[in-house]
C-alpha cells in the first residue's frame, strides 16, 4: 500500500529591503529576456483599462472611470500568472515556447486559481459598489447638472471629505487584498496547496514583515498609478517588471 503525505507546511522567511531590490533586478532581467511575451500579457489588462474608460465615456458617466481605474489593478494578479509563468521556465531553465506558457496558465482551470480569482472578483465588484455609495452619502445631495463635464463640485467641502474618505477606504480595501495575494498567486502556480492555505501564508508573510512588504505594497501602487496615467501605456513596463520581481520575491519569502 502506498502511503501518501500531505505537502509540508510554506515556510516564512525573513524579508529585508536587499530582497526587494534584487527581486526587482531578477525582474528586470527577466523581462529583458522575454519582452514580447510581457508585451502580450500587459496588452490584455492595457485593453481592459480602454475599455472602462469607453464604456463610462459612453454612458456619459466619464466620472465612474475613478474609481473603476481605482479599482482595476485589482484584476492584475490574473494578468500575473503568465509572468509568473515566464519566469519560473527561465529559472528551470526551460524553453519560452508561447503556446506552452498560455498551455499552462489555461490548465489552472483545474486547480486553485479559479477559487482565488473568483475571491478577487467578488472584492473588484464590491470596491465599486461602495465607491458608489461613499459618492451617494457626500454629493447624493449635492446640484449637479453635468457632473461629466464639470469637476467644480469635487472641490466643494463635501467633494473633497468624499475623496479624502473614499481614498482612505481603498487605500485599506486595497493593502488588505495585497496581504492575501502577494505571494498566494504564485504559490498556487507553484505548489499542491489549497488557497485558503496560500491566501493565510500570504497574509502571515506580511505579518511578520510588515515594514518591507507594505513599503513593496506601497511601490507597486505608486508604480501602477503612474504606469496608468499615460494611457495606461506606462503598464508595459510596470506589469512585466512587478510580474517578473513578485515571483522571485515569492521564492526568497516562502521554502
Amino acid at each position: 500500500m502506498t502511503v501518501t503525505h500531505p505537502p509540508a507546511a510554506p515556510e516564512i522567511n525573513e524579508v529585508e529591503m536587499s530582497d526587494l531590490r534584487a527581486s526587482l533586478a531578477l525582474g528586470w532581467q527577466d523581462f529583458r529576456r522575454a519582452p514580447w511575451l510581457g508585451a502580450v500579457f500587459s496588452l490584455v489588462y492595457v485593453l481592459g483599462g480602454w475599455l472602462i474608460v469607453w464604456a463610462m465615456t459612453a454612458q456619459g458617466q466619464i466620472w465612474w472611470t475613478l474609481p473603476a481605474s481605482a479599482g482595476f489593478p485589482i484584476l492584475g494578479p490574473f494578468i500575473a500568472c503568465g509572468f509568473y509563468e515566464i519566469s519560473r521556465r527561465l529559472e528551470a531553465g526551460e524553453p519560452l515556447r508561447a503556446g506552452e506558457v498560455v498551455g499552462v496558465i489555461f490548465r489552472q482551470k483545474d486547480r486553485q486559481i479559479p477559487a482565488i480569482a473568483a475571491v478577487i472578483v467578488v472584492y473588484f465588484l464590491f470596491w465599486n459598489f461602495l465607491s458608489h455609495m461613499i459618492f451617494a452619502l457626500f454629493l447624493g445631495n449635492a446640484v449637479m447638472t453635468n457632473v461629466s463635464s464639470s469637476l467644480a463640485v469635487f472641490l466643494s467641502p463635501q467633494g473633497l471629505a468624499m475623496l479624502a474618505f473614499g481614498t482612505a477606504v481603498g487605500a485599506a480595501f486595497a493593502t488588505l487584498l495585497f496581504c492575501l495575494t502577494v505571494v498566494s498567486l504564485p504559490m498556487l502556480l507553484d505548489r499542491e496547496v489549497d488557497f485558503v492555505t496560500a491566501m493565510l501564508t500570504s497574509f502571515a508573510l506580511v505579518r511578520e514583515n510588515p515594514g518591507t512588504m507594505l513599503g513593496w505594497g506601497a511601490l507597486i501602487a505608486v508604480c501602477l498609478f503612474l504606469g496608468m496615467l499615460p494611457g495606461f501605456l506606462g503598464l508595459f513596463i510596470v506589469l512585466p517588471l512587478f510580474g517578473h520581481a513578485s515571483w522571485h520575491l515569492y521564492r526568497r519569502a516562502i521554502t
